[in-house]
């Protein structure tokens, strides 16, 4: 996400690396360097150009402290600034009503059908409400059952009427239908086209006033940079929506949607879409994306991702046995399959300060784990249990049996130990800590 850019910052902040102040020759030379970065990112042109104006107004401005160099206070008022750019503050969707109606809209292909499906998700599992997907896109061939196949695979149900052709008239009745069943949201999707078309624009213009829905969306593919923000400009001019959505945030994207889009519409950005699973998606906090552009992680991310698959009794029990030295292979796979929930396993390493560089050019598959998978699942229930057991014989027939050979499954078995090690290391230190803490409050109750 955003490698190319923070690519070009990078080489634009080098240019102050070595310099003793800010001075108005250097500070052009590095902006000049930033506006580049920003076109090629697919920036609008006047927003590239106001946002580097900024930075230099800001920077000329101020004293360099001896304790800081000037490349990192310009670093700092160029994440307050992307942050500024990109909307400030994460902006919450209002799904309020009896019930709540969320209108999608957006060009065909953005992603409309799918992003319904993770927004229900998304309410379902995190915000405890009962949604209704409402299939109101009645000219894209299988549009109607495409929205079904994902209301069933996130176990929430689909309002459809095949024998209509009027979206308003669909739309009407899905809304009476989850007044009279309980639905406390409705998210209705609806028709796209290739392109902007009045047909289009008046069809959506006509169900937003049927329904006056507390939350309009515009969805768009986040890939087709400053084309995606043409098409939000001519929405919003028609429809006036509510937020931006962006999908596909984890393709080849140079990143010029996130960064203008708001500049351009005035409408925060409140969702991305970040990989095809229902669980892909993401509030947009435009800080901590700002700190993914410039290189520094997003570990309050991480975390949080962490802590949605975090099960307290689960990590009790593992504790215990980490402590005991009785941490096995079914435990190695169950941390991995918690891991794999978290999402994008690059995406994740992203996340970590000064990762993002280092995996520039490498190729981390989705099914990274897949080999280590198929090692373990080629071991019987016992020797999961006790991999002691596990001798040159069983290795071979363990190799045979997953794909791989003999060395792949001696190097997962020394990565095995090692772990084990490392984490009754950790789990010692913790108790050793915790002790010492006691052992000074006792102290100080004396």
């Amino acid at each position: 996400m955003f490698e190319g850019l923070q690519d070009k910052f990078d080489k634009a902040f080098k240019v102050l690396k070595g310099q003793g102040q800010i001075t108005e020759v250097n500070v052009a030379e590095t902006l000049k360097e930033v506006r580049r970065a920003l076109l090629d990112a697919d920036v609008n042109f006047k927003t590239a150009k106001d946002f580097s104006n900024r930075i230099k107004e800001k920077a000329l401005g101020q004293e360099v402290l001896t304790s800081v160099k000037p490349g990192q206070l310009l670093v700092k008022i160029t994440h307050a600034e992307l942050t500024e750019l990109m909307g400030g503050q994460e902006t919450e969707i209002d799904f309020q009503g009896n019930p709540g109606v969320i209108l999608m809209s957006g060009l065909q292909g953005s992603g409309k059908t799918t992003f319904s499906g993770k927004l229900a998700n998304y309410l379902k599992t995190k915000k405890g409400k009962n949604p209704l997907l409402v299939a109101c896109d009645v000219y894209r061939p299988a549009a109607i059952d495409q929205l079904h196949v994902v209301g069933e695979s996130i176990g929430v149900e689909v309002f459809s009427d095949r024998e209509t052709k009027n979206p308003v008239e669909i739309a009407q009745k899905a809304i009476a239908h989850a007044k009279s069943n309980g639905f406390n949201v409705v998210i209705v999707d609806t028709a796209g086209r290739l392109a902007v078309d009045e047909q289009m624009m008046t069809e959506i213009a006509e169900v937003k006033q049927a329904i006056n829905p507390s939350e309009t969306l515009f969805v768009v593919d986040a890939m087709t940079g400053q084309d995606a923000v043409n098409t939000a400009k001519s929405f919003n001019e028609r429809l006036n929506f509510d937020g931006v959505v962006l999908t596909k945030l984890d393709g080849d994207t140079r990143g010029g949607a996130a960064l203008s889009i708001k500049a351009v519409v005035n409408k925060p950005i409140k969702f991305v879409g970040t990989g095809e699973k229902m669980d892909a998606l993401d509030v947009f906090y435009p800080k901590r994306m700002a700190d993914r552009i410039l290189g520094m992680g997003d570990v309050v991310s991480l975390v949080e991702r962490a802590q949605e698959q975090y099960d307290e009794e689960a990590a009790k029990k593992l504790q215990n046995k980490i402590q005991k030295n009785q941490f096995d292979f079914e435990d190695f796979l169950d941390q991995l399959n918690q891991i794999k929930k978290m999402g994008n396993v690059k995406d994740l390493l992203g996340m970590i300060p000064g990762m993002g560089k280092a995996l520039k050019n490498v190729e981390i598959e989705d099914d990274a784990f897949k080999h280590i998978e198929a090692i373990i699942h080629s071991m019987t229930p016992e020797e999961r249990k006790n991999p002691s057991v596990i001798d040159g014989n069983r290795r071979k027939r363990i190799a045979a049996g997953s794909g791989t050979n003999v060395t792949e499954v001696n190097k997962l078995m020394k990565q095995f130990d090692e772990t084990r090690k490392m984490m009754r290391m950790m789990t010692n230190k913790s108790r050793m800590a915790n002790v010492a803490n006691g052992l000074k409050g006792m102290r100080k109750m004396k």
